[in-house]
């Protein structure tokens, strides 16, 4: 007998939603779910899988799926691969569609349609929605949406995705829809040859004649140009001025991570402190107030504190994001790519690498070149992620002094912005090396990409965007941080030290054990034991370093107030020489396990996870090791 899996679905209807990139789709998901929304990765891969729930004026519940942005049914992503495999049904674990809304985006219906006309060869109920209708009426474009239907021979309803009533009409239709009697929405059978090159290439030809007579009859077969992005490109995309805006602004966003975060981690702070005193005042000196304030209090605490900065910084990204900014950025530095071999289609995946390094490598399926592709995977864990930016806060505050230069620029933010340039630099090192081992021949690939619309981004699209970050982060700091920081917090405490001790007890533990043996291995880069205990739990997660420094240093502390703060602590324990040379390390430092795990699920195999592993620990101790040096040289030591 053989064993055969059932997968339970719910009740619900499930609407998918079926677009081209930047079509919108994505602002009219948010419009429709709100903050009822759940995020995971379909199964077997590491595409995002984005699902929330719409509740219509009749009480009905129904699910919404965000499907992965297509250009056509034929895969030739993997993104495209897992829409296809949805949408006939064949993805596991996923339920097939009850129905599907089709956006359009009215700025571009010449190869939206042709998308459109895949999905109805599907056999599945369909729906068209047209989308970005106030920014085609700003250009003077008018679509007679009754004979967009007629042509179609499917329903059509408009959007505004930016606005907080865009999706009302969608809402309406959905709520007056006989859900038990869909079939008056099928317009095709569901076509089996989708992957099938030759049947493709037919319907690819016929579809393009389709669309074409479309456009002439509805009369919109002339190419309207977007005059107000035009204008911002004509600065923004100029070749002295786009490149000199882009870096100033990028200079900026790390500034203001410094100067804007320091009130509300002030008030993280104290309330950390607030908690630490009452429990110290309250519970007895025994192991459980121990692991309360020296384990758990100090490790969250102390990561936890910079979480106003990490959500700056995304905050940042996403307004370049639903702005439409970042594919000009790529444009822009196309040409910096190009000198190291890549084109500016890597950009996004290694920008999205700055947030995490794990949806920045899964964005790199949108790059079409194998070799460069795997490059861009290779460098990606060298951006600096939001996980290295704790480290990086923690030690700048410890050792920059926090003052003003020239032009009211802020030292802080200076350093903080300099180490992500390093990180890049390195980055394009690594990758003009790699692309002379990985190809016969070097050379640029052309860059072709959409550039969409300029839009003003929906405060409540930014704003979902940010809390889904802060679940995230925050989850991790109750799970994997937790976890490692009561486990650190075990290791740090036990043994007991034997009678007539003289130093501190963690010292006589097993992990002082643990960090006076690694102690010989970092000692030539000037890492004390302390932080040699906390680079080990630190592979799980970058911010169970901050965590870990905290948990050790709190349990060698002869103080009485075993939560005081770390900053200090550090600033008065270790030399500048030090504090650098850590610096250099997590510039260059693999990143977390979960960031391997992604590489080797892209890659399929352990060959690639096992080459970066390597060199970026190679890279990370002789840079660690050069700044040692050259900081002791001059004194710092």
């Amino acid at each position: 007998m053989t064993e055969s899996t059932v997968h339970f679905f719910p009740s619900e209807p499930l609407v998918a939603l079926l677009g081209n990139p930047n079509c919108g789709k994505t602002a009219l998901f948010n419009l429709l779910t709100g903050s009822r929304q759940k995020v995971a990765n379909y199964s077997g891969v590491t595409v995002e899988r984005k699902e929330g729930r719409l509740t219509l004026a009749s009480g009905k519940n129904i699910r919404i799926l965000d499907l992965p942005g297509a250009y056509s049914l034929y895969p030739r992503s993997l993104d495209e691969r897992v829409t296809c495999n949805v949408l006939m049904g064949r993805a596991e674990g996923e339920k097939r569609p009850d129905l599907v809304l089709c956006i359009l985006s009215a700025m571009n219906l010449r190869r939206n349609l042709r998308l459109v006309l895949a999905a109805k060869r599907l056999g599945l109920p369909c729906v068209v929605v047209l989308n970005m209708l106030d920014i085609a009426k700003r250009q003077g474009l008018e679509i007679d949406t009754a004979a967009l239907s007629k042509e179609l021979g499917l329903p059509v309803v408009t959007s505004i995705g930016i606005q907080a009533n865009g999706a009302d009409e969608i809402k309406s239709f959905l709520a007056e829809l006989d859900w038990r009697n869909l079939n008056t929405l099928r317009t095709g059978t569901s076509d089996a040859t989708l992957e099938n090159v030759a049947s493709h290439i037919a319907h690819a030809e016929a579809d393009n004649v389709q669309v074409q007579r479309i456009l002439q009859n509805l009369g919109l077969d002339q190419i309207i140009p977007d005059r107000l992005s035009d204008r911002l490109d004509s600065v923004l995309l100029h070749p002295v001025f786009g490149p000199i805006i882009l870096v100033a602004l990028l200079f900026f966003i790390f500034q203001a991570v410094f100067s804007w975060a320091t009130v509300p981690m002030e008030m993280i702070k104290t309330s950390v402190e607030y908690l630490g005193g009452q429990i110290g005042g309250i519970l007895p000196d025994t192991w459980l107030r121990s692991l309360l304030i020296n384990g758990i209090l100090a490790g969250l605490g102390g990561v936890v504190i910079f979480l106003p900065q990490i959500l700056i910084l995304f905050f940042f990204i996403l307004l370049l994001e639903e702005s439409g900014y970042l594919p000009r950025a790529a444009y822009l530095l196309d040409r910096v790519m190009g000198s190291v071999g890549l084109s500016g289609r890597s950009f996004i995946p290694l920008l999205s690498s700055f947030a995490c390094a794990i949806p920045g490598i899964m964005a790199t399926r949108s790059i079409s070149n194998a070799r460069d592709r795997l490059v861009t995977i290779l460098i990606a864990p060298m951006m600096t992620c939001s996980a290295r930016l704790p480290v990086y806060a923690l030690l700048i505050s410890a050792f920059i002094p926090q003052q003003k230069l020239w032009g009211n620029i802020d030292l802080q933010g200076l350093v903080l912005f300099l180490l992500y340039l390093a990180g890049i630099l390195g980055a394009m090192a690594v990758a003009w090396v790699l692309k002379r081992f990985a190809s016969e021949q070097f050379r640029t690939n052309v860059l072709m990409m959409e550039l969409p619309s300029y839009h003003l981004p929906r405060i409540g699209n930014l704003a979902i965007s940010l809390w889904q970050r802060a679940e995230i982060f925050l989850r991790r700091v109750g799970g994997v941080i937790l976890v490692m920081t009561i486990g650190l917090w075990v290791l740090s405490s036990f043994p007991l030290p034997p009678e007539g001790a003289t130093l501190p007890p963690i010292q006589y533990s097993f992990a002082g054990m643990l960090g006076e043996a690694l102690a010989h291995v970092f000692s030539p880069i000037g890492f004390n034991w302390q932080i040699s205990i906390a680079l080990v739990p630190g592979m799980a997660a970058r911010e169970v370093v901050v965590s870990s420094l905290a948990t050790v240093y709190a349990l060698s502390s002869s103080s009485a107030d075993a939560a005081e703060a770390l900053i200090p602590l550090i600033s008065g324990d270790w030399s500048l020489a030090t504090a650098l040379s850590l610096l250099a390390w997590f510039v260059f430092a693999p990143q977390c396990l979960s960031t391997i795990a992604a590489v080797k699920r892209e890659t399929g195999g352990w060959k690639i996870p096992a080459v970066m592993l390597s060199y970026l620990f190679g890279l990370a101790y002789i840079a660690s090791f050069i700044t040692y040096r050259i900081a002791l040289h001059f004194g710092l030591g």
